[in-house]
């Protein structure tokens, strides 16, 4: 059963780029932008979270805290994050835990070769742990206006 706005988000806990254990629960009485990408440092990936960096001080300033989930280990965040100078936290579910609760870990195809790999999708989540929105067709250059609208 796929989650739909208006479904309590599920907490998880995970480690961040520092290997510090994060969960959802730590946000309470904050907004958040949840998004799930496929990997650190692809041009794809990179262009999302460079567009959301752009814009961060606008996020704060309405309430939000971001907050980037993929499959690479603390070290490659940690990597990303310095060289694309990302102010936000990035957690490693290398367990695939929070992709599971979230149906994010998806079959994909190309080139005709089946695999599983991380749905580009982003959860909006209210101040009382409620999706509120789930932008599915994530436009990475142009994320900001897409959550912001």
């Amino acid at each position: 059963m796929a989650l739909q706005a208006g479904d309590k988000a599920p907490d998880f806990k995970v480690n961040d780029e520092n290997g510090n254990p994060t969960s959802l629960s730590d946000f309470k009485g904050k907004k958040i932008v949840l998004f799930f990408y496929p990997k650190d440092s692809t041009p794809g990936c990179t262009a999302e979270a460079c567009n959301l960096r752009d814009n961060y001080d606008l996020f704060k300033s309405k309430g939000y805290e971001i907050l980037g989930v993929s499959t690479d280990s603390e070290k490659s965040h940690l990597k990303f994050i310095e060289k694309q100078s990302l102010p936000f936290r990035l957690l490693a579910d290398t367990e695939k835990e929070i992709h599971e609760k979230y149906g994010t870990w998806i079959e994909k195809s190309m080139y005709g070769r089946k695999y599983m790999g991380t749905n580009r999708v982003t959860f909006i989540i209210d101040e009382s742990g409620t999706i509120e929105n789930i932008i599915e067709k994530v436009k990475t250059k142009d994320h900001t206006a897409q959550i912001l609208e």
